[in-house]
């Protein structure tokens, strides 16, 4: 058919078939602003990369060289300032932290934009950090990386003391002493650089315990796995500072004057009495940390380990200043880290729903700020004053962010007193008369609440195909990953996991109500054609399954106050808004600074003060009052500009997402299974069988 334009004669309006209009050209330039931005984006990743691995490779550098003639030299021209000898100790080995630090929040930031931008699926390759070299042993799973890391470390330990001792030998060696008390100096000598060498070690020791820290979400290393690391350290501090003391006892002992010694306190020089009250803290929290007491008697361990406060506090005033500043940046990132989880916990947040199920599992609802961020492998930890005033319980988050911007779940097993006390408070619910408007929120759950912390990405989205292998209610991160995935297949987002294989292990088939939860035919209809899901499930107690008399019946549904629902939990975490997670760490170190300088000219200047007890522990105040008064005021700002935001979002919707999904999140998780196909059913689940990995 001819085209009417042609047919007219009028070649005027005839057009080319590509011909670029209006559109296309704002579409071009669109296109071509977004390729800029994305490569300057890239650019200065790199740049930020580059940076952090100088300075990473700088502090690791004057650690190594610290024995060295060279970092001698170092210190005396850098000792020019106002702090002196303290500030050019924390210039070397604290600057260089703080620089990662810093660069870190904004890498962070940019590569978060990114993200949403690009996807890596990794290719099935050996990978060092996750290749798992020992599986058995006292150190545990170890990967092949971490392997090479604890070879360096225990060859930097030997490595320094070799260099101490040949140094020391040489100058023992001309000095006109007896024979005999040239090796009591020797023995003294080496006990001087075991401490050193322990005060490094230190250095790292409270970076992985910083669960919110920078630091490790830029290495992407959860609080969880970390944890480890922080053993590890411990182990070799606490060798280190052992054989420190032991040396000096022994050589006071040699030499007869162990009990003057021993209470000596220094005014000028090494304070002999703090040391020994730091050390012997040390040794209890370093008891009660052995794998049998943390397994049989975790309360001891815990409490006894809120002596880092003496150990730390009694090292100051052992060490004196600018020895003490030698570990005071990974001690400062620890505080900076406490201070603001002490601020988090202090808020009241709202359980919008329990339930519990037929095998006594227990499912919380938590209402969150729709801006704070967590991913399906998160954890939180969760204190129910009503249970305990002291007991904080870690608990991996059940639910996928794609499930509502406003709450997350979490599912606790009664495995001890205080899970079990939380069922039976629970339970309680259908004790209500029906017909009694108090049923609706029955009991009050005052819950405070320490995260989310986990991986910095889903790095489980970066693989085509997962094998997912739980024990009983080892299943809740999986049922998190199960619903993200459907989610995502949903929305039609690619990149995706193709083939995902999930081995469940349970005792009694009343557990199984557990996978209910994931409610697959609800989040995604036809899941089946749209993502290869292939369940394996094994019932280890029972022969067969136990007869059904209404699959519902014995799940008890507590819906809480509504009150609650404007009480959502604090955002006041590191893992949370990187901005503002970014000045809080700015505005502490300046304050530490700022308030170590005002100590110096308005104390130390005008008291003429020498001593070093006094200057360690002024060390530590300026790093509290740093934290508190300065990063505090940052905190009070962050949680007024915290709740303006939340109170704007509940005026635009009403809080209509976190009402239906208090409402209904339960009932729909279990209560959606009428007539829809589940996940566990009699062709995946075998009975009196475990799982065999030959």
């Amino acid at each position: 058919m001819e085209n009417p334009a042609d047919s007219s004669g009028d070649t005027s309006n005839k057009l080319p078939l590509l011909h670029k209009t209006e559109f296309d050209s704002d579409s071009s330039s669109s296109s071509s602003r977004s390729l800029n931005y994305t490569i300057l984006l890239l650019v200065l990743q790199w740049v930020l990369y580059i940076l952090m691995w100088v300075s990473f490779i700088l502090w690791i550098g004057f650690i190594v060289l610290m024995p060295s003639h060279f970092m001698r030299q170092l210190l005396e021209k850098t000792s020019s300032t106002v702090f002196g000898i303290t500030g050019s100790i924390l210039l070397l080995f604290g600057v260089p932290l703080v620089i990662i630090a810093f660069l870190g929040i904004i890498y962070i930031e940019i590569s978060s934009k990114e993200s949403s931008r690009r996807k890596n699926v990794k290719s099935p390759r050996p990978r060092l950090w996750t290749f798992p070299a020992l599986i058995d042993g006292p150190f545990g799973v170890v990967s092949a990386a971490e392997i090479a890391v604890i070879v360096l470390f225990v060859a930097y330990i030997f490595g320094t003391m070799a260099v101490y001792v040949i140094k020391d030998y040489r100058s023992v060696g001309e000095s006109p002493l007896p024979s005999i008390e040239k090796w009591w100096v020797m023995l003294e000598s080496s006990g001087l650089h075991l401490g050193s060498v322990g005060l490094f070690c230190l250095g790292f020791l409270f970076l992985p315990v910083a669960r919110g820290s920078i630091l490790l979400r830029l290495i992407d290393i959860p609080f969880e796995h970390a944890t480890k690391y922080h053993v590890w350290l411990g182990h070799a501090t606490m060798a280190l500072f052992t054989a420190h003391g032991l040396c000096y006892l022994i050589g006071w002992s040699l030499e007869g004057r162990l009990l003057h010694e021993v209470v000596q306190w220094n005014s000028i020089g090494i304070a002999n009495l703090p040391g020994e009250i730091s050390l012997c803290a040390g040794l209890a929290m370093w008891a009660t940390s052995l794998r049998f007491m943390r397994k049989h008697y975790f309360e001891v361990f815990f409490y006894t380990h809120q002596l880092y406060i003496v150990f730390v506090v009694f090292l100051a005033l052992h060490v004196g200043d600018f020895i003490f500043c030698i570990a005071a940046a990974g001690i400062l990132f620890f505080v900076l880290d406490r201070f603001l989880r002490f601020c988090q916990s202090r808020k009241d947040v709202g359980v919008l729903s329990a339930m519990c199920l037929p095998c006594g599992t227990v499912q919380l609802v938590i209402e969150k700020p729709s801006g704070l961020p967590y991913n399906a492998l998160s954890f939180v930890f969760l204190q129910i004053r009503n249970l305990s005033l002291l007991q904080w319980h870690p608990f991996s988050v059940s639910s996928s962010p794609y499930d509502g911007r406003h709450h997350l779940s979490i599912l606790i097993k009664p495995l001890g007193k205080w899970t079990n006390e939380l069922r039976n408070m629970v339970s309680r619910t259908k004790e209500q008369p029906q017909n009694d408007l108090s049923a609706a929120f029955p009991f009050k759950l005052n819950a405070s609440v320490e995260g989310p912390y986990g991986h910095q990405i889903d790095y489980h989205l970066s693989y085509n195909n997962l094998i997912l292998v739980a024990g009983g209610i080892g299943i809740s991160p999986f049922v998190a990953i199960l619903r993200d995935l459907l989610h995502r297949t949903e929305q039609g987002q690619f990149g995706l996991p193709r083939n995902v294989l999930l081995i469940w292990a349970v005792k009694k088939s009343k557990e199984l109500y557990i996978l209910d939860l994931v409610d697959a035919e609800c989040i995604c209809p036809a899941f089946a054609n749209k993502i290869c899901l292939e369940l394996q499930v094994y019932v280890t107690q029972e022969l067969q399954p136990e007869l059904e008399n209404g699959r519902d019946e014995n799940i008890i549904h507590s819906i809480s106050n509504p009150a609650m629902r404007a009480r959502p939990m604090s955002s006041l975490v590191g893992t949370g808004n990187n901005i503002w997670a970014g000045i809080y760490m700015i505005s502490s170190i300046i304050g530490f600074v700022v308030t170590m300088v005002l100590t110096k000219i308005f104390y130390i200047d005008v008291n003429r003060s020498n001593s070093w007890w006094s200057r360690g522990l002024s060390i530590i105040l300026c790093m509290v009052v740093g934290v508190i008064i300065f990063g505090g005021l940052v905190v009070v700002l962050w949680n007024l500009w915290e709740d303006k935001i939340s109170k704007y979002q509940r005026k635009i919707n009403h809080s209509k997402e976190s009402r239906e999904t208090c409402q209904t999140y339960s009932q729909q998780k279990l209560g959606a299974g009428e007539g829809m196909e589940k996940l566990v059913n009699p062709n995946n689940t075998l009975y009196g069988h475990r799982p065999n990995f030959d």
